[in-house]
């Protein structure tokens, strides 16, 4: 069954067996997102895979950052003859070396790098318009602010949908530390929460990522038995 807000939060406190005057709405959604936000940072998932396009115009080398973004994957330049290319990732130092040197400040860009929090640039400095393509993972939305909001969603997340039992692990082990709960629990909670987390970043960073036909399928191979 996917997870909606409201059953999450009863499963919650079922679970801890503490009721609303202690885990409040306020405290369980922050116990949400603290276990969403540990999710998303030990593993990324393709429906965070996001894309933006925006034009690079002649002089201007420097890129705003979707409010969104997490971090980059990799950047596509289309010039004006149609051509495109991928730009490389380079550290700050290597940008600021490189407009200092003669020669090399103006061009169609073969080189991008993180700013700051709210730009990327690029190198040379475009000396035409041209189209960049950004692909980068997103924020991922929070089940504590999605459900019952038109757009984005009605009935909860991608996580909250198919994969309850990471969440709720997830939202567990938050829940006992918050509660100063038994040690036994908070560790039998943490071993429930990484074994799930560890078959999800398998699927998700593995298999989903995985195509038969190139790669072959996937085999569990056979024990060799020792002759008695």
């Amino acid at each position: 069954m996917a997870y909606t807000l409201a059953n999450l939060q009863d499963d919650i406190r079922n679970y801890t067996e503490v009721d609303d005057s202690v885990l409040n709405t306020g405290i369980l959604n922050t116990i949400i997102k603290n276990a969403e936000n540990k999710i998303y940072r030990e593993a990324d998932s393709d429906d965070n895979r996001f894309y933006a396009t925006s034009n690079l115009a002649a002089g201007s080398r420097y890129v705003t950052i979707p409010s969104d973004l997490r971090f980059i994957r990799y950047v596509q330049l289309t010039d004006s003859s149609g051509n495109q290319t991928f730009l490389e990732k380079k550290d700050t130092s290597y940008m600021a070396s490189f407009y200092s040197t003669p020669g090399t400040g103006s061009g169609i860009p073969k080189y991008y790098a993180n700013w700051d929090a709210n730009y990327w640039v690029v190198s040379p400095t475009p000396n035409s318009t041209n189209l960049i393509t950004l692909a980068y993972t997103k924020q991922p939305e929070s089940i504590t602010t999605t459900t019952g909001v038109t757009p984005p969603s009605t009935n909860g997340t991608y996580t909250s949908n198919k994969y309850q039992d990471l969440l709720l692990y997830g939202c567990l082990v938050e829940a006992y530390g918050y509660l100063k709960g038994p040690v036994d629990m908070l560790q039998y909670y943490e071993g429930s929460f990484n074994r799930a987390l560890q078959s999800y970043a398998i699927e998700q960073q593995g298999r989903r990522r995985r195509d038969e036909w190139q790669d072959g399928a996937i085999r569990t191979p056979l024990k060799s038995e020792s002759p008695s």
